[in-house]
């Protein structure tokens, strides 16, 4: 049975990586269409070179963006609107197009947090993400970007509670909260060692984010047993768009 193809569609350039690089890989090393979509930053910046990069270590194809400009960078999309405050109807329209070209199988995107950090940015772009995925199957809606399509699943990209032991120690010191939900609501956990290589390659990938310490910083002054520890295992919460139960004749818990 071939591998599904699957669309990522992540808030910022390095969300990818981090959230999902091992998936990504997994999938596109066994010959399924891979591809993410990218909210913010401008095609022309130093980060959309960094994303075009770790992309291609992860065998997801070239960047997909939408532009906008991220909340906490004014200058990463000059004359685009910040994403959270551009009009929902228009983002989910766009993130529509993509999803009707692209015809995936999967969708992944942030969870309701925004991921351990719950970037306002990351959070906007789940909101999108869900939209747009329930839409892209309809034909009244957006009928002018594509023909209708439904993807069989949505993937949220989380951490559990248990997660708190591996980042614990290092987020802590940057006094950021972490956002992780209870074990019993994660649907995956899959192993990525096998990939943890290229997932790692493509982190790294995004210098700036690096260079300014931000997370892919962190993972670069890491060994790599502890690497693995806080990389090795991606968590996902299924969200199907359309629910898989017999037909009813009445409203059921």
């Amino acid at each position: 049975m071939p591998a599904p193809s699957l669309l990522a569609v992540f808030a910022h350039p390095d969300d990818e990586s981090l959230s999902a690089g091992g998936v990504l890989a997994r999938h596109a090393s066994a010959g399924a269409r891979t591809a993410v979509v990218t909210a913010t930053w401008a095609e022309d910046t130093p980060r959309a070179a960094e994303l075009a990069e770790a992309l291609r270590v992860l065998g997801a194809g070239e960047p997909r963006m939408l532009g906008y400009a991220d909340s906490r960078v004014p200058g990463s999309a000059p004359g685009r609107p910040r994403l959270c405050d551009a009009p929902l109807d228009q983002a989910v329209g766009e993130l529509v197009a993509h999803l009707r070209a692209f015809r995936p199988d999967i969708v992944v995107t942030h969870d309701a947090y925004g991921g351990l950090t719950g970037h306002e940015d990351h959070v906007h772009t789940h909101r999108v993400a869900l939209l747009a995925v329930h839409a892209a199957g309809l034909e009244r809606l957006y009928p002018d970007v594509g023909e209708p399509w439904r993807p069989s699943a949505l993937y949220l990209a989380t951490h559990p509670h248990s997660a708190v032991r591996a980042w614990g120690g290092h987020l802590a010191p940057t006094g950021k909260a972490m956002r992780t939900v209870p074990d019993e609501l994660v649907t995956a956990a899959v192993d990525v060692t096998p990939w943890l290589e290229r997932k790692v390659a493509a982190v790294l990938a995004h210098r700036t984010e690096v260079e300014r310490g931000a997370v892919p910083g962190l993972i670069a002054a890491l060994p790599p047993p502890e690497r693995e520890r806080l990389l090795g295992t991606e968590y996902y919460i299924r969200h199907d768009p359309v629910a898989q139960v017999p037909p009813q004749t009445e409203l059921r818990s």
